[in-house]
Formats: C-alpha cells, sequence, structure tokens
C-alpha cells in the first residue's frame, strides 16, 4: 500500500508542477523556448522515419523476400520502427531539452527549489558533463528498451505486459534526467542520483509514468516541458532530498 500512495504522490508532484507555472507564467514562457527548439528537431526527425519507415523494413527484413505475406509483415515492422522511433523520441526529449536550455531550466529550478548553500557552476563548465551523463542514462535505457521492443512482438504478452514495463521504464529515466538539475545543484554526482532514485522507486516511477505518458500526445511535451521540471524539482525538495524548513 505505501508503494501505491508513493507511486501516486510522486504523480501528484508533476501536478503540483503544472500548479506552480500557472501561478509563475512568466516562468513558463521563458521554459518553452528550449522546448519549442527541440521539438522541431524531432518533428523533422519522425517525419523522415515515418516517410522512410517502408523502406527500412523492408531493407531490414530480406529474409521476408519469398514470403508470401511478406508485405504484411514489413507494414508490421514499418509501425514498429516508427513507433519505436517515437518512443526514443519520449524518452531523448527530456535529455536534449534540458542540455539545449540548460541556462534557462537551471533558473527555473532554482525559483521552484530555493537553498541555502548549493554547489553552482557556470552552464559551459556543466554542460560537458550534462551531455556524457545524458549519453549513459541513454545507454541503460536502450539496455532496457531494446529487449522490450523485440518481446513487443509475442502475441498478448507484447500489447499487455510489454508497454506496461516500457512505460515503468521510461518513466523511471525521464524522473533521472528531470532531477539531475537539482540533484546536481545538492552537489550529487551520477551514482549518487542513481542510488537516490532507486531508494524512491516509488515516488519516481509514479513522476516519470505520469510524464511519459503526457509527452505522447503531441505538442503536449512542449507546454509540459516547463511544468514537468518544477515538478521534478518539487519531488526533490519534497520527497527525494527533503530540504529542512527554516
Amino acid at each position: 500500500m505505501r508503494s501505491l500512495r508513493d507511486f501516486a504522490g510522486g504523480v501528484g508532484f508533476f501536478v503540483q508542477g503544472f500548479g506552480w507555472v500557472s501561478k509563475h507564467p512568466r516562468w513558463w514562457l521563458f521554459g518553452l523556448i528550449p522546448a519549442v527548439i527541440s521539438f522541431a528537431v524531432y518533428v523533422l526527425a519522425l517525419v523522415f522515419l515515418g516517410t522512410n519507415a517502408a523502406d527500412l523494413a523492408a531493407f531490414m527484413t530480406p529474409f521476408a523476400d519469398s514470403w508470401s505475406w511478406r508485405e504484411a509483415f514489413r507494414a508490421v515492422v514499418g509501425v514498429a520502427l516508427f513507433l519505436g522511433g517515437l518512443a526514443v523520441a519520449v524518452l531523448t526529449f527530456a535529455a536534449l531539452t534540458l542540455t539545449v536550455g540548460e541556462p534557462f531550466y537551471e533558473r527555473l529550478s532554482s525559483a521552484v527549489d530555493v537553498l541555502d548553500n548549493e554547489h553552482e557552476q557556470p552552464w559551459w563548465r556543466t554542460l560537458p558533463r550534462s551531455i556524457r551523463d545524458s549519453l549513459v542514462t541513454l545507454f541503460y535505457v536502450l539496455i532496457f528498451t531494446i529487449p522490450l521492443f523485440f518481446l513487443g512482438f509475442i502475441p498478448v504478452i507484447g500489447q499487455t505486459v510489454v508497454p506496461v514495463l516500457g512505460a515503468l521504464v521510461s518513466g523511471f529515466f525521464l524522473t533521472v534526467e528531470l532531477t539531475t538539475l537539482s540533484l546536481e545543484r545538492r552537489g550529487m554526482a551520477r551514482k549518487q542520483r542513481f542510488a537516490l532514485l532507486r531508494g524512491n522507486k516509488a515516488s519516481a516511477l509514479g513522476f516519470g509514468v505520469a510524464v511519459f505518458l503526457l509527452f505522447l500526445i503531441p505538442l503536449v511535451a512542449v507546454i509540459a516541458m516547463p511544468a514537468a521540471v518544477a515538478g521534478a524539482a518539487l519531488l526533490v525538495r519534497t520527497r527525494i532530498s527533503p530540504v529542512p524548513e527554516r
């Protein structure tokens, strides 16, 4: 029961993030700038993938040339490729947007999560580390999502269990990305951040799954990105690494 409460609490922090930016519309508009830039890049990439999915499916399945039902099979593969690309886009959208807009979101996170003492460095010094950490996170994401991609072709399990597992995995790593700003301001390195989030797994999953599902809706990811950053800061401040009351 406690895990369920913590999971629901994690979802609640995302809702609180929306509440915070709605009360501070200037920060919401400020946080939209890098999100719009990243969204434009992903739209172009997904349009390219969608228009070439059939050719990619044929290239990847030469063994099916002699099959009578090769067109239907390749259509399924093409759809799976596009859905896989969409899932990767959702997973990496936050990482790319946070990297592109680090100066923006660092100020937004600082406004939400005010600290008396914080480890502050110029963004141009933290940028290489942020890129490296995002690549490491992406590596872990692929370790989980590639097997899930192939398990998705298994009847019944691929349409029921696998999507749920995919949402949980994606949600956790989205939380990893979104809480990085607040946890780094507390002087925590990547391994410390991972350990802390694993210790608060239910809350991290609740927050991340809510973000993941909402980010699947076109344009909503752009609008919700500032709220996700604000919600992550509130999650860290209140649950993950609480700040003592003054």
